[in-house]
């Protein structure tokens, strides 16, 4: 009955996607239909639930024994998916262990291509791990769409939808219809005991098929994507429960000065050079990147492509920021006549941490104490270091 909202009665006919359950259901007090809807629980104590009614808007409810709600309360929960801009909900309690909130569009949607959801009501925030929700919605929709055209008591099984009809053969084929796909890499690294692998958004942008990591001399994981932020070009990847790692990173609980020395560490032109990362050192030549855009470092250290998402590490082996992009010397040379060297950018951990942060990772930072050998920071970081690849299509890679 959790999967019914206020005053219904059902399920009628089912809807079964994952460890989601449901079906449809009708107005106790004029037995028509009402909504269709799917729950489940969570570890939290909470139950979730989802649904569509009859004039087609969404629903996300929360369900937990432990709330005391007085019915008719109004209140916000404030929900954020994979990381990305917060969203705040205006909730209603149906009863004193129930609140539900209607969904616009663009949140539903969200809702449906998110893997991670954090909701806060009244300063508490719940976790919740979103796995196929894709295809719930798509069960859930058919539901309502069956049962508005045929009635309840042909309810059955929604989870069932119809195969979308193929497209007639005079139709255009796709810009990307027949191109091979390509192979393409960068850098990562973990930054939590949970697998959670910190890289590019433009690494991963465009990928078709697996994202894959590998640890240097180990097989290649496949890899979830959790969050990614293209304006700030970070992207979340989360490793299979059954993989574990012998260390991750730390990120320096300090700032770092202009002059600083960093060290990068990566997989440039993967499968032309080494199949190991290479070690570049240089220094923190400007606390700013381009067009004094205070996101960014600039530094020294020499990187090239495949380094991107790569970690850059202080001389104590801390993270002081993720490898992101080189100068655009062509461009440069053509608009001054000088070609630039060794100008090369990286995001700082101001906004990684930000991003950590938004994405609920429980990353951890240190002091900068002591200073080690450039060998003995690249030995400590091999653990933890990865390779990412993936196929991309020609029109994605044009797009990088």
């Amino acid at each position: 009955m959790l999967a019914g909202f206020a005053n219904a009665a059902g399920p009628f006919g089912t809807i079964r996607v994952g460890n989601w359950n449901g079906g449809a259901y009708s107005n106790d007090s004029t037995g028509g239909f009402s909504h269709c809807a799917a729950s489940t629980p969570y570890a939290n104590g909470v139950t979730l639930l989802v649904g569509q009614d009859a004039n087609n808007s969404w629903l996300l409810g929360f369900a937990n024994p432990a709330f005391r709600f007085k019915k008719g309360e109004n209140l916000t929960i404030d929900v954020t998916f994979d990381g990305q801009a917060e969203v705040r909900l205006f909730a209603t309690a149906f009863s004193d262990v129930m609140v539900s909130a209607v969904l616009p569009t663009n949140v539903a949607r969200a809702l449906q291509k998110a893997s991670l959801m954090v909701a806060v009501a009244r300063g508490t925030p719940f976790q919740f791990s979103l796995t196929s929700t894709a295809p719930l919605v798509a069960a859930i929709t058919n539901c309502v769409t069956r049962v508005k055209a045929d009635g309840l008591d042909k309810a059955g099984d929604f989870t069932k939808v119809a195969a979308k009809p193929q497209e007639t053969p005079d139709k255009p084929p796709s810009p990307t219809a027949g191109k091979p796909a390509r192979a393409r890499t960068g850098t990562g690294f973990v930054v939590s005991a949970n697998g959670h692998v910190v890289t590019n958004n433009h690494v991963i942008d465009g990928c078709v098929g697996d994202i894959k990591g590998n640890l240097t001399g180990e097989a290649a994981m496949v890899l979830r994507v959790v969050s990614s932020d293209a304006n700030n070009d970070l992207a979340l990847l989360q490793a299979p429960s059954t993989a574990t790692f012998k260390d991750f990173a730390r990120i320096r609980d300090r700032s770092l000065r202009s002059g600083d020395s960093v060290i990068a560490i990566g997989f440039p032109f993967h499968g032309w050079l080494t199949s190991d990362f290479t070690v570049t050192t240089g220094i923190a030549s400007s606390l700013s990147g381009m067009r004094n855009d205070t996101r960014f470092l600039q530094i020294s250290a020499p990187v090239q492509p495949g380094n991107s998402g790569g970690p850059l590490f202080d001389t104590t082996g801390q993270i002081v920021g993720v490898v992101t992009a080189k100068i655009p010397a062509l461009r440069i040379a053509a608009a001054t006549g000088t070609i630039p060297e060794n100008i090369n950018f990286a995001i700082k951990t101001g906004m990684l941490r930000d991003f950590l942060d938004n994405s609920v990772v429980p990353y951890q930072t240190a002091e900068p104490k002591g200073e080690l050998k450039t060998t003995d920071i690249a030995g400590n970081a091999r653990p933890y270091t990865m390779l990412i690849s993936c196929n991309g299509t020609e029109q994605a890679d044009a797009k990088r």
